[in-house]
């Protein structure tokens, strides 16, 4: 009975006061409302992010012999029983129903020469019909095409490749190897196409060739050095890949991983975009804490005689600073529930269709292996609003403790003296 009381005195506070609670539930909630719409812009650039260097890579999920991630070398593949327990792996309802694509590749270092030069090249044979649903290279065609179905002695190389070699669509060049037997081969091939992503290791670097002519060339019949999973949403990651784990678990010639481990230095990129992330959402917090702390604090201050009143009719100095304190947990709720509906409203409202960031960065601006989109579709995950929303309580509770605790201090005799 006391603790409704109480609850009904905290309520009548903060409705008496509309101006002062109103500005007070205003700035958290602008504050909240400021830290989802942050969150979801941070979130969906990520999504963007990643997917587009998986695609460009090993995918969500890089399905590999232990050793090949290390060495690169083409004596550590998945060879044809290998590859057939993989596929028995991916029929699982519970994958299949969270792959969107996946590819498979066979891949060596070697070299790229013509009659006007020699580079250093990352050979991949790949199958062109899964390759033009899983990678965005066959988009990004500068001349001539990607390959096809069929095609044997073609290949597709990128932009500066062509540049250095001197090579146009339709022209013959050599490519050279080491194969699955250690004897070192060649392989003269006819440009089928051009590409270029803008970044700047891949034009220069990556051959694409038909997967059999990669195992006809290379030795490898039936053998693969990668197959990569492209999934709906990257936080799928973990549980696709423990699953995949756990029905390859007898097979310790197969390794799997998920893109923070295939990739690591992507891995590294979006944590350390994600700290800076979280700097500024603490700064943020910190800002609307010490706003709440000020408008409670002058609450406090302002209403001296009212709380001498309180405790000569009856109320402890403890029920006194509970008051003050449930005061800040309604301003904290409302403003709670108006910062989430807020930031939906505003990021939805907006920015549904993404936020242009073009005149700030270069069209082709790209990062650890991913080409990063000029414009950011914003991406809400339930986890990250309310863990915002959270915060921002933690925050109101604590903003409100001081206050509360100033509260119970004042002296009733010297607070009846104070005019209101």
């Amino acid at each position: 009975m006391r603790f409704l009381i109480l609850l009904r005195l905290s309520a009548r506070a903060v409705g008496r006061n509309l101006r002062r609670s109103a500005l007070t539930a205003a700035a958290m909630a602008l504050g909240l409302a400021l830290l989802v719409f942050s969150r979801a812009l941070s979130d969906g650039g990520h999504e963007q992010w990643i997917d587009s260097a998986v695609r460009l890579g090993t995918g969500h999920v890089a399905i590999q012999a232990p050793e090949f991630l290390e060495t690169g070398r083409l004596e550590h593949r998945l060879d044809s029983s290998a590859l057939r327990s993989v596929e028995r792996a991916l029929d699982d309802p519970r994958v299949t129903s969270a792959v969107r694509a996946r590819t498979t590749h066979l891949a060596v270092p070697g070299l790229a020469s013509s009659a006007a030069a020699a580079l250093p090249a990352r050979i991949e044979g790949v199958d062109p019909a899964l390759e033009a649903a899983f990678s965005p290279l066959p988009e990004m065609v500068q001349g001539g095409e990607y390959l096809q179905p069929g095609d044997r002695l073609k290949a597709f190389i990128g932009a500066e490749m062509a540049r250095r070699l001197e090579l146009e669509v339709g022209e013959r060049f050599v490519l050279t190897a080491q194969n699955a037997e250690g004897e070192v081969e060649g392989q003269m091939v006819r440009v089928a196409g051009i590409y270029r992503t803008g970044i700047q290791e891949m034009d220069e670097g990556v051959v694409h060739l038909p997967l059999e002519t990669a195992r006809t060339w290379l030795s490898a019949p039936g053998a693969a050095t990668t197959v990569s999973l492209l999934l709906g949403e990257s936080r799928s990651t973990d549980e696709v890949t423990e699953t995949l784990r756990a029905i390859l678990e007898d097979h310790p010639e197969i390794r799997v991983m998920g893109w923070r481990q295939a990739s690591p230095d992507l891995d590294s990129a979006v944590r350390i975009d994600d700290y800076g992330d979280y700097l500024f959402h603490t700064i943020l917090f910190a800002i609307v804490g010490l706003a709440v702390l000020n408008a409670i604090m002058m609450s406090v201050l302002g209403r001296r005689r009212e709380f001498g009143i309180l405790q000569a009719l009856g109320l402890t100095p403890a029920e006194t600073g509970w008051v003050v304190f449930g005061e800040g947990l309604f301003l904290t709720a409302v403003s709670g529930v108006a910062g989430m509906v807020l930031g939906y409203v505003v990021t939805w409202g907006f920015f549904r269709d993404g936020l242009d960031f073009s005149s700030l960065m270069d069209e082709e601006m790209s990062l650890s292996g991913g080409i990063i989109e000029t414009v950011i579709v914003p991406v809400f995950y339930l986890k990250h609003v309310l863990v915002s929303v959270g915060y921002m309580t933690v925050i109101g509770i604590l903003a409100s403790i001081y206050p509360a605790r100033r509260a119970t201090l004042l002296d009733v005799a010297e607070a009846m003296k104070f005019e209101q």
